[in-house]
């Protein structure tokens, strides 16, 4: 009995392992090596029918995994040699070439189109198309190839429109291809973020201009903030004056019942204040109408807020909506719930830790930093504040100062081994960076 048990183990561990060599094969875009690991899959079988049952734990075979890496050498065998389906889905409902278009690849996704892949697939739960990634990638040959195959140019999902993601990429030329084939300008999520507003907070003053131009409502409501609201919490100087120009409301205020100006005086943004100081109305709860009145009253207010338990409530269900966002890598999207979350919320400190993190993965190490230098103000015996704030300074370049934080880290946890390994390869980064052996 003990011998029958130890020799099925033994074939489940074999068999798994001849799978892990097929799906790394694929991955690598190692052709010899997936034939070798197939034909030991198949042992005498059909080749086409084992390879084609071959799943990760996530569904995903070995086409999606050769999309992802843009192995045309893998993609070619197993669509003209085996005969493999074209559009295998996953357990999201995502097909090899979102998987390209996700990653960028365009002659990948060509060839998975020339193919019979399907250019209108999307995700079963999300909706997104290779047109959001494409366009989230600012990839343009891709995003016109898909356009071609006709693809609706406002193709829906869950985080909105192909615009909605190259605006909140930062992604300006990608922005200017959908404009010129007439997508909407004010086309939303089901939580009310446009184009306009996450291009603000992305910090993307060129795109917020140019969908300004083409006809972007500058006093939209999403979350309970306005664009204007959300720069003057950035400190975006050109922004604000591009809102400003479209007619964006100064005197609206917030879910907190706060003006842009109040806002941009807690957020410590002086220049900000300034400019919109001749704008708005004067508060009557300002004592002091001035720029260092309004800082004063900032302060006031900062000692006397405290979240009623609703708001609280809202901003966990916000930032639940982020987490959700971010499982499925729709960075925008995670941002946007976040931004709601701390809009509700100010003191949590770990949306921040949140958001900052969703910014370095969208390559905004800036935005990223100020996330996470303002986590560390809210929590400063917290060591992953350290940590974000050490990862966005060295995506920035800034190893001595990375150094610097993640030390602080180590400080404030010397058990954490992320933190100290971190900061060894940031000194070693700096040393390299300098020129220092």
């Amino acid at each position: 009995m003990g011998t029958s048990k130890q020799q099925d183990a033994s074939g489940a561990l074999s068999a798994r392992q001849k799978v892990e060599k097929l799906l790394k094969a694929a991955r690598d875009g190692d052709l010899a090596g997936f034939k070798v690991a197939a034909t030991l899959i198949a042992d005498g079988e059909e080749l086409s029918e084992a390879v084609g049952d071959v799943k990760d734990g996530n569904g995903r075979g070995a086409l999606h995994f050769a999309a992802r890496g843009g192995h045309e050498n893998i993609c070619q065998y197993l669509v003209e040699e085996l005969h493999l389906p074209v559009d295998p889905l996953d357990d999201e409902g995502e097909t090899p070439l979102i998987f390209a278009a996700r990653a960028g690849l365009y002659t990948t996704a060509k060839y998975l189109l020339d193919h019979g892949a399907n250019a209108h697939a999307s995700a079963q739960e999300l909706g997104t198309s290779a047109l959001h990634h494409a366009a989230g990638t600012g990839s343009l040959e891709l995003m016109k190839l898909l356009l071609e195959k006709g693809v609706a140019v406002d193709a829906a999902s869950s985080s909105g429109t192909p615009l909605i993601w190259a605006a909140g990429h930062g992604r300006l030329e990608a922005v200017k291809l959908l404009l010129e084939r007439h997508a909407d300008a004010n086309s939303s999520t089901e939580d009310g973020a446009t184009p306009l507003l996450t291009a603000v907070a992305a910090q993307q003053p060129e795109i917020v201009e140019l969908l300004i131009k083409n006809g972007a409502e500058a006093n939209i409501v999403a979350g309970g903030v306005t664009p204007l609201h959300i720069a003057a919490e950035q400190g975006n100087k050109q922004t604000i004056k591009h809102l400003l120009a479209a007619g964006a409301n100064p005197n609206v205020t917030d879910e907190a019942e706060m003006t842009p100006i109040q806002v941009a005086a807690i957020s410590g943004h002086r220049p900000i204040v300034k400019i919109l100081l001749p704008v708005t109305a004067v508060l009557q709860a300002v004592e002091d109408w001035s720029v260092d009145g309004l800082f004063e009253h900032a302060k006031q207010l900062a000692a006397e807020v405290e979240v009623p338990p609703e708001k609280k409530e809202k901003a966990l269900e916000a930032k639940a909506r982020g987490t959700e966002f971010f499982q499925t890598q729709n960075y925008t999207a995670a941002i946007d719930a976040y931004t709601q979350a701390l809009d509700l919320d100010p003191s949590n400190f770990q949306v921040l830790s949140n958001r900052s993190l969703c910014w370095l993965k969208i390559g905004q190490a800036e935005q990223a930093l100020t996330d996470a230098q303002a986590c560390r103000k809210l929590a400063p015996n917290w060591v992953k504040a350290y940590y974000r704030e050490g990862a966005a300074l060295r995506q920035l370049q800034r190893f001595d100062e990375a150094a610097d934080a993640f030390y602080c880290g180590v400080k404030v946890n010397p058990d954490s081994k992320d933190v100290i390994e971190a900061f060894q390869e940031a000194v070693a980064a700096g040393k390299k960076f300098h020129g220092v052996k």
